[in-house]
């Protein structure tokens, strides 16, 4: 387990240490992990921004290209398009647990299998499952994994890269300078073996501390436990959100296995509208692309309203913000489908128009 200063920091660690070996960098090892113009680097449309960029600039960087797999108009992940995009060429498979838009647990092992068919390496994006699942790294079979303290009750600053110990010890450095080293001369450095090559500097030492802490409490607690709350709280979510006139969900696939988190519309309403108006009724939700736009416009929005519940959370707030978002419409002065809106901004535009003769 390496330290980094959050999930963003392991994903760019990841990617650099990859172009550092392209560079001829490194260990005699780290030459697997080199690239050539044309290798491919995989992710899929449901990633965070932290799960994308990073990999457009180590292409940028190296000449690989990157190919993304789709999702279905439900949210789930086309399994058939991913076989087709995986292949001979892959050398990375970078891919989300759970989207942090959607909700929606994506199918590892599955994904895991087909970039192990053609020798990839496989990076986890692991930060909405580690809060909120029973979570077995080893198990799940990802080559790298990373997770933020802060999604985990834990302190800002901090979070982590899991590794398989092969895959770290042929890995070259990201971050160079103190602490990382064994010896350095002005011909030549020598660098400690994982997880100190990749801990250079002066560690988040208070926040790794408050983080074991806020582990130690969620392993009190048991992640099943949490599992099974938060699995009530997301029905309960889901199914009243469904219920109300002119909100649609994103990432509807039935029968999919998600967490406590869902992301929805309002017809006629734009997101940071609906976010203002659920804060003055003492709801919290996030507004906007979620550092996400990509699924976004897979999915023909701009933004969306993101309600997210944790283990602190009750059914009783759950209704109150169900509650909150049903009297959303008519706060601002809308009814009808999104569909009977547009006619009616057509047939006012027509109107002006006429009134303007």
């Amino acid at each position: 387990m390496v330290w980094t200063h959050g999930a963003t920091e392991g994903l760019n660690l990841v990617a650099y240490a990859i172009g550092n070996a392209t560079a001829g960098r490194g260990l005699p090892e780290s030459a697997r992990f080199a690239l050539q113009p044309g290798d491919e680097l995989v992710v899929t449309e449901a990633e965070h921004h932290a799960n994308i960029v990073p990999w457009q600039e180590l292409a940028a960087r190296t000449g690989a290209v990157l190919r993304v797999i789709r999702i279905r108009d439900d949210g789930s992940l086309d399994l058939d398009h991913a076989a087709e995009v995986i292949g001979s060429r892959t050398r990375v498979v970078a891919f989300t647990h759970v989207s942090n838009v959607l909700g929606i647990v994506n199918p590892v092992a599955e994904l895991v299998a087909l970039a192990q068919s053609v020798g990839a390496l496989t990076v986890l994006d692991a930060c909405q499952s580690a809060p909120h699942l029973p979570l077995d790294l080893p198990g799940l079979g990802a080559d790298l994994a990373v997770f933020s303290g802060h999604k985990m009750q834990g302190p800002y600053g901090i979070g982590g890269l899991y590794g398989r110990r092969e895959v770290l010890q042929a890995l070259p450095p990201f971050l160079t300078g103190g602490s990382m080293i064994t010896r350095v001369t002005f011909e030549r450095t020598e660098f400690l073996p994982p997880p100190q090559r990749f801990e250079a500097g002066t560690q988040p030492v208070s926040q790794a501390i408050a983080l074991a802490a806020a582990v130690r409490y969620l392993d009190g607690l048991g992640m099943q436990a949490v599992h099974a709350h938060e699995k009530e709280l997301e029905q309960r979510l889901r199914a009243g959100l469904g219920a109300i006139d002119g909100v649609r969900l994103l990432g509807a696939a039935d029968g999919a296995e998600r967490v406590a988190l869902q992301s929805f519309v309002v017809d006629g309403v734009h997101a940071h509208d609906v976010g203002q108006f659920l804060d003055s009724r003492g709801v919290a939700v996030r507004v906007g692309h979620h550092c996400a736009a990509p699924v976004h416009a897979r999915l023909g929005v701009t933004a969306s309203v993101r309600a997210s519940a944790a283990l602190y959370n009750t059914a009783d707030e759950v209704d109150r913000m169900l509650e909150a978002v049903s009297g959303v419409r008519a706060f601002f002065g809308v009814s009808g489908s999104a569909e009977e809106q547009e006619v009616h901004h057509a047939c006012d535009a027509l109107s002006d128009r006429r009134e303007s003769k």
